[in-house]
């Protein structure tokens, strides 16, 4: 017998937008009805229009506490290298306790513009000496308790990183908080097993950080230790391809195609500097590209070229410089669009480019994270909006898609849900003052 029902106005289901959708919720927060054209019963929950929570593929969730600090020209050109030196120095003070409080924090942000599970991509495992916790897994148990307290899902990513450039070169002092031998990290994934399975709903994965901090055999090696999906940066900048050329001959991208079992299980991370030819190969493999917007615009890595692709796209937050979904993919089709000087790319003819756009992030982020979201069978996750929003009025079925994107943006989300408990409500998350004043009070001592 389900605990709780809801009743939406319109739902966007899988198969498309259905009206007056009743959706039973069991007392562990799973759907486990949804029927269409069914009146309101006493006791419903009640919403004009409910949305499945998109997912975000691919956060550095404690970059949240830098957010703003590296607009400050340098006296060269600045670029993401120069970034990287500002990013070492701030994450090399960081404690758990600190993390957690930066990392809850960016998850509260991430559920209340519409993001409801989250793919950690995390690469900060040892001490600020770089020796090892006697806990391998002390810096990802900070990671599942943000994602507990904030109440996103989480698909966990812990990094192999080992040198510190193409060919096995050294690491630098700065990255000793990131490396680990294969067996190390083998041992951490090992232990990570418990942790993340403790937390309801959570998938583990595994992310070789790129090809420039990892050999080709410890890539495979890597590869084989993951229970579920696997991620990987590539591609990201021109010196980045400019370096693999000159190591093994290979464009990044064909070079991993040809030395790695890449399938459907794997994400490719920017990927913002491929040849038409190894978008095609990715789309062949049957990868996700991860493709992330914001940070790609702040950085100046790029844009991807999409025209080339036409695989599986979903959308993350990376750098969590700017936390919002709905910008994310308002910039995904601005970006093609001031490339191409085209409109409306992501649409088919006569087609929703909002609704393109909303799907679009939904398949792929599935894909990459391990775990689809949809208003149907799983965890009772979706996103209502505030209809009486002036750029929503008047608006059904994929318009509401399209004001959402490109007008009303987050501001028109009024409430969500994770396993069917509300933890936004009136655009707020239900623990946003104690989460934020923990992290005023984290960023004032790291930034003393």
């Amino acid at each position: 017998m389900a605990d709780r029902h809801f009743h939406f106005g319109q739902a966007l289901l899988p198969d498309g937008w259905a009206d007056d959708v009743r959706v039973a919720v069991s007392d562990t927060g799973w759907i486990e009805q949804v029927r269409a054209g069914q009146p309101a019963e006493a006791g419903d929950e009640r919403a004009a229009v409910a949305l499945p929570g998109l997912p975000n593929l691919h956060s550095h969730a404690f970059q949240r506490g830098m957010a703003g600090l590296a607009e400050v020209a340098g006296h060269g050109p600045d670029s993401f290298w120069t970034w990287r030196e500002l990013m070492y120095r701030f994450v090399g003070r960081m404690t758990p306790d600190q993390l957690l409080a930066i990392a809850a924090m960016a998850y509260v942000e991430m559920l209340e513009t519409g993001f409801t599970r989250v793919g950690e991509f995390h690469y900060l495992h040892h001490d600020r000496d770089g020796a090892a916790y006697a806990d391998p897994a002390t810096m990802s148990r900070a990671i599942v308790e943000a994602a507990r307290e904030s109440g996103i899902a989480l698909t966990h990513l812990p990094v192999f990183y080992a040198h510190g450039g193409f060919g096995a070169q050294p690491a630098g002092e700065a990255q000793r908080r990131f490396l680990h031998n294969v067996d190390g990290f083998a041992r951490l994934v090992e232990a990570l097993g418990p942790v993340v399975a403790d937390l309801p709903d959570a998938v583990l994965g595994v992310a070789p950080h790129s090809l420039r901090a990892t050999t080709g055999e410890q890539l495979r090696a890597v590869a084989a230790l993951s229970p579920g999906p696997i991620h990987i940066h590539i591609a990201e900048q021109e010196k980045e391809v400019a370096d693999c050329l000159a190591w093994s001959g290979a464009r990044p991208v064909d070079w991993l195609l040809d030395h790695a079992p890449v399938g459907p299980d794997w994400c490719l991370v920017h990927a913002t500097h491929v040849t038409p030819g190894e978008a095609r190969r990715m789309r062949e493999a049957g990868v996700v590209a991860g493709l992330c917007p914001i940070t790609e615009a702040n950085l100046g890595d790029g844009i991807f070229p999409a025209e080339h692709f036409g695989g599986a796209i979903g959308i993350g937050s990376d750098s969590n410089v700017l936390v919002d979904a709905t910008e994310e993919l308002r910039l995904l089709e601005y970006g093609q669009r001031l490339v191409r000087r085209r409109r409306n790319l992501f649409a088919e003819a006569g087609g929703s480019t909002g609704g393109a756009l909303y799907r679009t992030a939904l398949a792929g982020g599935g894909q990459a994270l391990g775990a689809v979201s949809a208003i149907a069978e799983g965890p009772a996750d979706f996103v209502t909006l505030d209809m009486a929003h002036v750029s929503l009025a008047g608006r059904r079925g994929d318009a509401i898609l399209d004001g959402l994107i490109f007008a009303a943006g987050s501001r028109a989300i009024d409430g969500v849900w994770r396993r069917g408990r509300q933890v936004v409500r009136g655009g707020r998350h239900v623990e946003r003052d104690r989460i934020a004043a923990r992290y005023r009070r984290t960023l004032e001592d790291l930034l003393a």
